[in-house]
């Protein structure tokens, strides 16, 4: 028996590869505490990259341009921090209040059901499903984990500084590591404008989310609406999945509050409603067929980076998974790799006929 070679050689080939993804996940893993910050700083940078280049076209010289940039987003998000404060510290301290009206709910529901078909599920659908402590330990582990991020928005505002630094002379260095060839300049311009086109649309059309949401609570006289609308706009970056979760806490308080289904129907349909508006007509017309994602690869990208990077990574997983996909897109060798990625196969570009000439 005769065997060949090369055959052998695509295998260890196949195994080197997958061996080498796995130190790579490792990597990543391992080095989060340096890695999320260094991704939130290069997107951040990303985004603040025109208004840097805004003042750079009005004579504002190199260092206070990069200066004013990052206190423009320092104050952006001191803002953010400003607005969400209050109503995170008053939800802190109702958070027991809340537990323990859901609990006397479910009972008063476990009863009704009970009453009205004579079965006893009380013996498998327990009260402690709903355990008031456990809630209260969740949203205050929920907190610190926010409070430990504010710690590292120093260091997240100072790796975006150097990054804005770098900006004009990135390209330059760029172009003579490749030796001057236009075609690699060419496409790592192409990757950084696709990059930015997609994280501003999704930053415009989550504060655009945030905003109906929050002004939709206050409508329906529910407690921390700016709240609301700021778990859906953060939400918002993760599709299909944010939108279901962004919802959960609007419809127990809708509960909780008025007691009645109704009411928790007139909150659902307006998010529906609105992530409809925002994320299924306008968004992907406005970034287009090329920069979306198949529903299978936003589960598994959300999956993936939560457990490599925890919360965070999970907020950030359909960025990162976008910026991947992009740059495989840009790189001839691993193309295929963007249309598995993608939600359908291109389309085929029509060939035009040919022209018939006449004698």
């Amino acid at each position: 028996m005769i065997f060949d070679r090369s055959d052998q050689h695509q295998g260890a080939r196949l195994l080197l590869t997958l061996a080498s993804l796995v130190v790579v996940v490792y990597g990543l893993q391992f080095a989060s505490p340096i890695l999320l910050p260094s991704a939130l700083a290069l997107f951040l940078a990303v985004l603040s990259l025109p208004v840097m280049m805004w003042l750079r076209k009005r004579g504002v010289p190199p260092g206070f341009a990069t200066a004013g940039t990052v206190l423009f987003n320092v104050a952006v998000v001191g803002l953010l921090i400003l607005v969400a404060s209050q109503s995170v510290s008053e939800f802190q301290s109702r958070i027991g209040v809340y537990s323990r009206e859901l609990q006397s709910l479910w009972e008063s529901w476990v009863q009704a059901i009970e009453t009205r078909t004579g079965v006893s599920i009380s013996a498998y659908v327990t009260t402690d499903l709903i355990d008031p402590a456990a809630v209260v330990d969740f949203v205050r582990g929920a907190v610190g984990r926010a409070a430990q991020f504010l710690g590292t928005t120093f260091l997240v505002f100072l790796i975006m500084a150097f990054m804005l630094g770098e900006a004009s002379v990135f390209p330059d260095k760029f172009h003579y590591i490749t030796g001057g060839g236009v075609t690699a300049g060419s496409r790592l311009t192409k990757v950084v404008t696709e990059v930015q086109t997609y994280l501003g649309i999704k930053t415009v059309v989550s504060l655009a989310t945030g905003l109906v949401i929050a002004a939709w609570a206050a409508v329906l006289n529910l407690d921390f609406p700016v709240l609301l609308g700021l778990v859906a706009f953060m939400l918002n970056y993760v599709p299909t999945v944010g939108s279901i979760l962004a919802a959960i806490p609007a419809l127990l308080l809708s509960l909780i509050l008025f007691g009645t289904v109704g009411h928790a129907v007139l909150v659902g349909l307006g998010y529906v409603v609105v992530n409809t508006l925002f994320g299924n007509i306008l968004e992907p017309n406005l970034m287009g067929r090329r920069l979306g994602l198949s529903t299978l690869v936003v589960i598994l990208s959300l999956l993936f980076w939560g457990w490599v990077w925890g919360p965070l990574g999970a907020l950030l997983s359909v960025p990162l998974t976008v910026v991947v996909k992009i740059w495989l897109e840009n790189t001839p060798d691993l193309k295929w790799v963007a249309i598995l990625l993608d939600k359908s196969p291109p389309v085929p570009e029509e060939v035009p006929a040919p022209e018939l000439v006449g004698d």
